[in-house]
Order: C-alpha cells, then structure tokens, then sequence
C-alpha cells in the first residue's frame, strides 16, 4: 500500500468509500457520528483535494481508502479546547480526520494511521465518537492516549480526544 495527495478526478470514488464507511459504522453500532448528516459532504472532500490535505491510501492503481491530513501548531480549531483532561504536548501535530475504508482490503485504517504518525514527526491527535468502538481500539493499539474530549462544530455529539507522541 502506498499513500497519496488525492486527485479531483477520483471525487466520485472518494464518495462512494465514504458512502461505505457510513454503513460500516451504522452496522458496527456507531450510526450517529457520519450517518445523520451524510458526513462529509462533497464540498468539504473537493476543498480538502484543491488544498492538498485529502490523501488516498492505494494499492496499485485502485483507491483502498481516504482520509485528511494536516500538520502545524492550532491547525484544529476544535482542539483548542479541550474538557475533562488535557493533550499531552503543546508543540506542533499532525492531525487526522474522515478517515475511511472502502472495505477491499485489511489494514487499511492502520496504514493510514502509521503514515500520518510518521510524517507528523511522531505527534499526532485525533478524534472519533463515543459509539467508535473500532477507532477507540484502533488508536489505543497503536499507542494512542485518551486525553480528553472535545466538541466539533458539525453536531452536539462530544468526540474523544486521543493523542500520540513520539517514542
């Protein structure tokens, strides 16, 4: 698997592993974090490709996941605060979001995830719902701490807040 900027011409294909992702979720008990609003909408994909922060994980030539990348100081409003609990380190992080698979293959979460902890220099945070039994496991498998919860702007719903550090 290789990871890479995604293309304004594979939109489409992008859309249809999110369409995927929000029943994934849904069967696996997590309905509420993507599926009440159809997140993420069209617009917010094509903004993130013309700004470079949309990454497609591939295999070959076929698209096997997506997500958003993003690394510097306070590049996520939302996680300038924080309630019950406290990030780790203050200095510089990558972030990532609207991670998704498109279920052809194994492990792609996981890549996805390695690959943003290695181009962030070892500190990255994210976030994912209460019901995300999956992600939570995720993210603590692979070394991530719970820190706190935050509030994003798109719903009420709190989001946990994990955060990995170098090791």
């Amino acid at each position: 698997m290789h990871i890479r900027h995604a293309e304004i011409n594979e939109l489409d294909t992008i859309m249809e592993i999110y369409a995927y992702a929000r029943g994934f979720m849904a069967e696996t008990g997590n309905p509420k974090q993507w599926g009440a609003t159809n997140w993420p909408p069209r617009t917010m994909i094509e903004q993130d490709i013309r700004d470079k922060t949309c990454h497609v994980c591939c295999e070959g030539d076929e698209i096997l996941g997506v997500f958003y990348y993003n690394y510097g100081k306070n590049i996520d409003p939302a996680y300038n605060y924080i309630v019950d609990g406290d990030w780790k380190d203050a200095s510089p992080y990558g972030v990532v979001h609207r991670i998704a698979s498109g279920g052809k293959a194994k492990g792609v979460g996981k890549f996805c995830i390695r690959w943003a902890v290695e181009k962030s220099g070892g500190h990255l945070r994210m976030d994912t719902h209460g019901d995300n039994k999956i992600m939570q496991n995720l993210l603590t498998g692979l070394g991530f701490v719970h820190c706190g919860t935050i509030y994003v702007v798109e719903d009420n719903d709190p989001r946990l807040a994990y955060e990995k550090l170098a090791e």
